[in-house]
C-alpha cells in the first residue's frame, strides 16, 4: 500500500469523527483486526493509527486500546486555558484567602512615584544587584548556597525552562525527559525544534539505566527533570536515586535542567547541591505567590551563564521591571517565605482530605504537594472519566496530557487540588469517588 493509501484510510476515519459517526470515547478495533477488515498489512494499520495519533484524533491507553479523543490537534497537546468549571481540578495555582492583603502590604511602597518610575524602566535579563542578592538569599538552603551572579530572570517558569533548553540543546538535538512529565515541555520542544526522548521511571523517579540507554541510542544534549514534587506523579527523588543519577550524567557529560518550581513544598535541596557544575535550576514565584504576579529564575553554573543570558534575550523572555521590583520586595521582606509556609500547610490539609475521600483507590502522591495521580479502576478509561466529570462541572486532566510518547499513557488522571475551596474540593472528590465506584456506562453522554 502506498503512502497516499494509508493517509486515505486515516482521512476516512477522521471524516467519521467529524460527522459524529465515531464519538469521543469510542474504541477503535485492535490494529490486527483493523488490518483484517481493511485487507491490509498490520504494518500499514499501524501507520494509520500512528497518523491518527499524530493528528490528535485518538488517544492510546496502555493495556486498553485506542480511543477517539474527539478533539482536533492544535499544535502539541497541552492543557488549554482554564474553562470556568465549577470545581477546577485541572489547574494548580494555589491562592490562599487573605494572601492579597499580604502582597498589597509588601508592595505598598511601589505606589510612590520614585519607586514606580524605577520599576517601570527597561529591565535586563540579569536584573539588578539588589534583586540578585535578594533572590540568592531567598532561594539558597543549608545544603545549597547560590551565588547572586548565577541568576538570570525571565517572566515565568515556562520561559525559564525554554531559555535553559535553548541554551544547551541545539536545534535538531535530543533532550531526555521523564516519560510522564510537565506537559508544556512538549510545546517548548516543538517550538525550539528539538526531540524529546522519554526516560523510563519507577517509584523513585527516572532510572539511571534509561538515561544510559537513551544516550547510547543517540546522544542526549541534556535531560529535563523534576526531582522534587514531580508533576504529575508527586514523588520526590530520594538520596540514593539522586546520587546514582548524577553519577551517570557526570560520566556521560550531560547537563541537567532541574525544574524546582514545586520544590518549596518539600525540604530536599536541588540536585545542584550535589552537582553544582552540571545542573541548571529553574524556579519561579507563580506557585509561591500567584500566577498574575510571577518571576522566573534560572540558576546556572558559571560556565553556562552567558549561553543562558543569550537564550533569554533571543527568546524575548526577559522579565518586566515591575515583576522584578515586586519580586525583590516580597523576597526581601519575608512575604514570599510566609506565603510558602502557609501553602505547605494548605497543601497538607488538602492531601489529607483527598486521602480520606479517595480511600481504597490507587493514589500516588507524597502528601506534601498540590496534586495526586489516580490510577483508575479497570472498568473506567481516563478519557471517559474526564468527559463524565466535565458533565458534572468538574475539570480533570487525563494521563495522555503528560505522556511524552503518543499512545503510551497509563489509565490514570491527575487531580490538581489547589484551586477549589475546601468545600468545593470535598464535594468534587466525593463525586469522583461515587463515579469510580459505579460503572462507566452509568455516566454516558446522554445524561
Amino acid at each position: 500500500m502506498s503512502k497516499s493509501d494509508y493517509l486515505q484510510l486515516a482521512d476516512a476515519i477522521a471524516a467519521q469523527i467529524a460527522d459524529g459517526t465515531l464519538k469521543p470515547g469510542d474504541r477503535l478495533p485492535p490494529q490486527r483486526k483493523f488490518a483484517d477488515r481493511q485487507k491490509i498489512a498490520v504494518s500499514t494499520a499501524s501507520r494509520v493509527y500512528t497518523e491518527l495519533l499524530r493528528r490528535g484524533l485518538v488517544v492510546g491507553e496502555v493495556g486498553r486500546g485506542t480511543f477517539i479523543s474527539g478533539e482536533a490537534r492544535r499544535g502539541v497537546a497541552a492543557p488549554g486555558e482554564p474553562r470556568g468549571v465549577r470545581i477546577d481540578l485541572e489547574f494548580n495555582y494555589p491562592i490562599l484567602a487573605g494572601q492579597s492583603a499580604l502582597i498589597a502590604r509588601s508592595l505598598k511602597e511601589l505606589q510612590m512615584r520614585t519607586e514606580l518610575d524605577a520599576a517601570l524602566s527597561q529591565a535586563i535579563s540579569v536584573g539588578t544587584p539588589a534583586l540578585r542578592s535578594a533572590a540568592a538569599a531567598y532561594l539558597s538552603q543549608d545544603a545549597w548556597s547560590l551565588a547572586p551572579d548565577q541568576l538570570v530572570f525571565t517572566g515565568n517558569g515556562r520561559q525559564s525552562i525554554a531559555a535553559a533548553i535553548g541554551a544547551v540543546v541545539p536545534t535538531g538535538a535530543r533532550c531526555g525527559v521523564e516519560a510522564l512529565t510537565y506537559p508544556f515541555i512538549k510545546g517548548i520542544a516543538a517550538r525550539l525544534g528539538i526531540s524529546l526522548v522519554p526516560l523510563a521511571m519507577d517509584e523513585d523517579g527516572v532510572r539511571p539505566d534509561s538515561v544510559q540507554k537513551a544516550h547510547r541510542e543517540a546522544r542526549l544534549s541534556a535531560i529535563y527533570l523534576q526531582p522534587a514534587i514531580q508533576n504529575p506523579l508527586g514523588m520526590t527523588m530520594n538520596a540514593g536515586r539522586r546520587a546514582d543519577l548524577l553519577r551517570v550524567v557526570d560520566k556521560l557529560g550531560i547537563p541537567v535542567i532541574e525544574d524546582n518550581v514545586y520544590g518549596f513544598l518539600d525540604d530536599e535541596p536541588p540536585l545542584a547541591a550535589l552537582a553544582p557544575d552540571a545542573c541548571i535550576v529553574i524556579d519561579s514565584l507563580s506557585k509561591r505567590v500567584a500566577p498574575g504576579l510571577t518571576l522566573g529564575f534560572i540558576a546556572s553554573p558559571p560556565r553556562l551563564r552567558e549561553s543562558v543570558i543569550a537564550s533569554v534575550r533571543s527568546g524575548g523572555w526577559t522579565a518586566s521591571g515591575f515583576a522584578m521590583a515586586a519580586g525583590q520586595r516580597m523576597m526581601r521582606d519575608g512575604t514570599v517565605a510566609e506565603l510558602a509556609r502557609l501553602k505547605r500547610l494548605d497543601a497538607s490539609a488538602r492531601q489529607t482530605l483527598a486521602a480520606d475521600r479517595l480511600a481504597g483507590f490507587d493514589i500516588r502522591t507524597n502528601g506534601k504537594c498540590y496534586h495526586l495521580w489516580l490510577t483508575l479502576p479497570a472498568h473506567w478509561r481516563s478519557q471517559a472519566l474526564v468527559a463524565a466529570a466535565a458533565r458534572r462541572d468538574i475539570g480533570l486532566t487525563p494521563s495522555t496530557t503528560f505522556a511524552v510518547s503518543s499512545g503510551h499513557a497509563p489509565n490514570a488522571v491527575r487531580l490538581a487540588l489547589a484551586a477549589p475551596t475546601m468545600d468545593q474540593l470535598d464535594a468534587g472528590l466525593s463525586t469522583l469517588a461515587a463515579m469510580l465506584n459505579a460503572a462507566e456506562d452509568d455516566f454516558d453522554s446522554t445524561e
